[in-house]
């Protein structure tokens, strides 16, 4: 009797500061199953902490993957993850190693490149991105990335999660400079100061310096919810959709007029960012605001990786 095949099976892999998705399609092209895990960076991968970090991060998911590969095999992985730039062979040979998969059918690339793919087809419009960073990306017609901010919390990454949390607690300080003892009258203040573990800004300093950027970039949520009650949170709002404007300003600047797509958790926090933002594109254009399944565009751009059999 002749042993059956194992089916063959694309891994796609999202991968950010505050949540990995991952996706597992069958040679037909249909959804096997779904997941989440913690978020990770390409970034942990320059110190020894941050690498076993990841490894345990891949250890989660190959967990929650094993109920669907019985009688299967992962034949090519795409993982699209923050923080790696053009691509990061290290991380390329944890995939490889964890799942099994040859190297050659392994490919790391940066999470935005995956997003653009969930929203667009090469040359047709242009992704601006939120989450714990910003970005905008576009993709022409020869494949080539073309990229707008996207430098780093460090440096910039202005309108994101990082910066929006980061820019709350700076002026709330700054606030008790010229008046101290305000914070007690800011909803925001009031609420971020508990999460950060004190009303001193030694707490504030502390949680940027020793979080990692994933978990800085979640207070954000809280100013959201601070909004209809405190004037800073409502202004910083408005403010993050301005410099998500500017970065889809200066893709229409350098490539002309498309549609433009907005994603990211941080872009959607709340309505204010969506009116700040249409309303600071310069240039006429069809704009939507869509949640993207980039988990699911690098599962299918894997399972374009899988030859047929001859």
């Amino acid at each position: 009797m002749t042993p059956t095949s194992p089916k063959q099976f694309a891994l796609g892999i999202d991968a950010g500061g505050t949540q990995t998705r991952w996706a597992l399609l069958s040679r037909t092209g249909e959804t096997v199953g779904t997941g989440y895990a913690a978020g990770l960076s390409g970034m942990q991968m320059h110190t020894d902490s941050g690498r076993s970090t990841v490894q345990t991060r891949l250890a989660e998911i190959a967990g929650e993957l094993n109920p669907f590969l019985s009688d299967a095999t992962i034949c090519a992985i795409v993982a699209g993850v923050t923080g790696v730039g053009a691509g990061n062979p290290e991380l390329a040979e944890m995939l490889s190693s964890r799942f099994g998969v040859a190297l050659n059918c392994v490919s790391v690339v940066s999470d935005i490149e995956i997003a653009y793919h969930a929203a667009f087809a090469p040359g047709e419009g242009y992704l601006v991105y939120a989450g714990t960073g910003s970005i905008a990306a576009y993709i022409d017609t020869g494949n080539t990335l073309h990229r707008a901010g996207g430098r780093g919390v460090q440096l910039d990454d202005a309108g994101g999660g990082y910066w929006i949390a980061r820019e709350a607690l700076r002026r709330i300080w700054r606030r008790e400079d010229e008046s101290p003892g305000a914070w007690h009258d800011s909803p925001l203040a009031r609420l971020l100061f508990e999460k950060v573990g004190g009303e001193s800004s030694v707490y504030s300093s502390r949680f940027l310096i020793e979080r990692d950027r994933g978990e800085v970039g979640l207070l954000a949520r809280h100013v959201a919810a601070s909004a209809a009650t405190d004037p800073l949170a409502s202004e910083l709002l408005t403010e993050a959709g301005i410099e998500l404007a500017r970065l889809a300003n200066a893709m229409q600047r350098r490539f002309g007029q498309r549609k433009i797509v907005v994603g990211g958790r941080a872009a959607q926090l709340h309505p204010s960012i969506e009116a700040a933002l249409r309303h600071h594109v310069t240039m006429p254009a069809s704009i939507e605001f869509r949640e993207l399944y980039s988990h699911s565009a690098a599962a299918r751009l894997a399972l374009n990786r899988i030859t047929p059999k001859t």
